[in-house]
């Protein structure tokens, strides 16, 4: 018997501050997944990037700013929705929702808040969907972290083995989540690990004037300095108990140039430190997925189409397997903003998104607000 299926879509904008990532994708009454229609991703503008990196920091005419890079931003996202209709055929009345992640700026949930940029208004105007945004609030207004949300639709869509499978986002912060075998009676679990691309981009466009280390071609010709590494890893982050998240307001350029001056390294070869900080990534990584007894990692975003940090990562994840979630039928660039298309899911469905024993929740929220489309 042939279930219905209602489709969603999801955007998605990460740490790394490159890219909109969008989903069409379909979904059961019970918000299992039927399955992908289109996928596309338009880069974000340099001077918005530039707008977005800007406010992750105090300065001048911040409620100003915010609003003006919030409103382009919802354009660029409107954008990307107008890619998917037109790659799918489909038309604005056929899809329930947009879940749309906006792009995060401040990540505080210790002091109760987290701020993910975008005027779901304006998005909702301009696609003719409904949007379903503001999806970390909730959790955080619970007393969790707020992040990671994909565990959920992590085990929702990889869940169904008969191994203990970990799942690896290397953004520009890297996360895990911690699936149990089918028959095991125990929940996911899941984390922010610690920083991936935010800082290899950051050390790559200093050093060489590109956005990222293609291939992770100058990371690879470059060796780990030791002393650095093992100053990078006393960082109280990495040590600290889950539930857990972090961000760009911990792993920026200053904590990394603290390490390099802390591990005196200031002069070392910026090819040296490019290969550390993948190093890094791996270790960091690595670490929770062989402590839960993973058979199987499997990668998805930007970090996926790294040769050398994926070759660092099998090679510190041993005896587990590593390969990216194109083994598992789903395009690793699509993971994510497929995972946001599960939240808006949920959230129509009058279900829970968030997984209480990976944020830390008092209890399970419903997650996000409703912003209802004209059509």
């Amino acid at each position: 018997m042939n279930r219905p299926v209602r489709l969603y879509a999801g955007l998605m904008s990460g740490t790394s501050v490159d890219a909109v990532d969008g989903v069409l994708a379909g979904f059961h009454d019970d918000t299992s997944p039927a399955g992908s229609l289109a996928f596309s991703s338009r880069p974000i503008p340099l001077p918005l990037r530039d707008a977005l990196q800007s406010l992750q920091r105090s300065g001048a005419d911040e409620l100003a700013r915010a609003a003006l890079a919030a409103n382009e931003l919802s354009d660029l996202y409107a954008e990307v929705i107008s890619d998917l209709l037109d790659k799918s055929g489909r038309q604005p009345a056929e899809i329930e929702a947009i879940g749309a992640h906006g792009q995060t700026v401040r990540h505080r949930p210790e002091c109760g808040y987290t701020i993910q940029l975008l005027n779901p208004s304006r998005l909702a105007e301009r696609s003719g969907i409904a949007v379903v945004a503001d999806l970390r609030s909730a959790d955080v207004a619970a007393g969790g972290q707020g992040a990671p949300l994909a565990p959920g639709f992590h085990h929702a869509a990889f869940g169904a083995a008969r191994e203990r499978r970990a799942i690896a986002n290397l953004g520009g912060i890297a996360n895990v989540s911690l699936i149990p075998a089918a028959d095991e009676q125990a929940p996911v679990r899941g984390f922010d690990t610690g920083p991936a691309n935010t800082l290899l981009d950051y050390w790559c466009l200093r050093h060489t004037g590109h956005d990222f280390d293609r291939d992770g071609s100058w990371a690879a010709g470059g060796r780990v300095i030791e002393a650095l590494l093992a100053r990078m890893l006393e960082e109280p982050y990495f040590s600290a108990p889950a539930p857990k998240s972090t961000g760009r307001d911990l792993f920026e350029a200053g904590w990394l140039q603290a390490a390099l001056r802390s591990a005196d390294a200031l002069d070392a070869d910026p090819r040296d430190v490019q290969a550390t900080l993948a190093e890094l990534t791996a270790i960091t990584v690595a670490k929770p997925c062989i402590e839960f007894g993973a058979t199987a990692v499997r990668v998805c975003g930007g970090g996926a189409r790294n040769p050398d940090l994926m070759a660092r990562l099998r090679r510190r994840a041993a005896p587990a397997t590593v390969e990216d979630t194109s083994a598992l039928g789903i395009d690793p660039q699509a993971v994510e903003a497929l995972a946001f298309a599960w939240l808006a899911c949920r959230r129509l469905a009058g279900l829970p998104g968030n997984v209480p024993a990976v944020t830390g929740a008092t209890g399970p929220r419903l997650l996000g607000g409703l912003w209802p489309a004209t059509r």
